[in-house]
């Protein structure tokens, strides 16, 4: 007899295909995320579920069901800060994630938003759209150059040290990184620093993972640290910036604009930073390619079949 699998939302066919052939799979067609109701059905009704972002398996929910059937969640996508994994392992559920596959799609879409911020991309595709175009002249939209700058990361696992990468061999930037641990092979041309010295580079770029230690990691404290030039891009999770200090750092002025792929409060987005024109706005598109998806989903089920088949799963977060 197949083990129920809960799908959260939908994923790509070749996803669905390869979890049906193994599970029972009960998919919720839908795109909003799991309701309070929905969470403590989740661990009562299935042998598995699979997850995705925004679908809070906190501590009071596994505290409401006290013997779950669930004993694995296997989250679709790398970061699982939607997942307190403590609780779920003192419950008795494994957590699951889906590492490396979405490392080169996340740091493309970084390298996206400086070039889209420096240059005032959107700004100018909006200028165009409006028809408020008046034909090109000498001083018109100027921008920041990239190539030759200094960029600062934080936080240099796969995907930081892809975006170094990307910023070094294309756009010939010097790269600077702060890392929680000492990074004794950086790969390529690359220099640890304390934070204050990767935030004050000419780009600042968070790739950090999400969850209680990196809450808000960029606050006022770290803001101030930047140049009155510098431009700030998120693609980690959107709860280790601080959004009101960043807002507040935008219309005064005390740094030059932001690119954001990620918000604290999904799918709502600040009004605040709506309103600004030197903000870069987009809406979680880091990993949205159809064959990193699909990558993404067959690693999930990779670790639902390898838990199914009494196996420790290949990206066990809460060991």
């Amino acid at each position: 007899m197949k083990q129920a699998l809960l799908i959260t939302r939908r994923l790509p066919d070749r996803v669905l295909e390869a979890a049906r052939a193994r599970f029972d799979v009960t998919l919720r067609d839908r795109t909003d995320v799991l309701s309070a109701h929905e969470l403590r059905a989740a661990l009562r009704d299935y042998d598995a579920v699979l997850p995705t972002l925004g679908d809070r398996f906190q501590a009071d929910v596994f505290a409401d069901v006290p013997a779950p059937r669930t004993k694995l969640l296997a989250n679709f996508g790398v970061g699982y800060n939607h997942i307190d994994e403590t609780a779920a392992k003192a419950a008795g559920i494994a957590v699951t994630n889906t590492p490396g596959a979405v490392t080169d799609a996340t740091a493309d879409i970084a390298l996206s938003l400086i070039l889209m911020t420096a240059r005032r991309l959107g700004e100018g595709e909006r200028l165009l759209r409006s028809g408020g175009w008046e034909g090109w002249h000498p001083v018109q939209m100027l921008g920041t150059h990239v190539t030759g700058k200094r960029v600062g990361i934080i936080g240099f696992g796969r995907i930081g040290k892809a975006i170094a990468k990307r910023c070094h061999y294309g756009f010939d930037m010097e790269v600077v990184f702060h890392n929680r641990s000492p990074v004794t092979d950086p790969g390529m041309p690359a220099r640890q620093v304390g934070m204050a010295e990767a935030m004050a580079a000419d780009f600042v770029v968070v790739a950090v993972p999400g969850g209680r230690a990196t809450h808000h990691l960029i606050d006022e404290n770290a803001l101030e640290m930047m140049q009155k030039t510098g431009i700030f891009v998120n693609i980690s999770r959107g709860d280790v910036v601080d959004e009101t200090a960043l807002i507040d750092a935008l219309q005064e002025k005390r740094i030059a604009g932001a690119g954001l792929d990620v918000y604290e409060f999904e799918p709502q987005v600040p009004v605040g930073l709506m309103a600004l024109e030197n903000v870069t706005l987009l809406p979680h598109l880091g990993t949205a390619c159809l064959e990193v998806r699909e990558n993404m989903g067959m690693m999930a089920v990779a670790n639902l079949i390898a838990f199914a088949d009494g196996k420790v799963p290949p990206n066990l977060v809460n060991p």
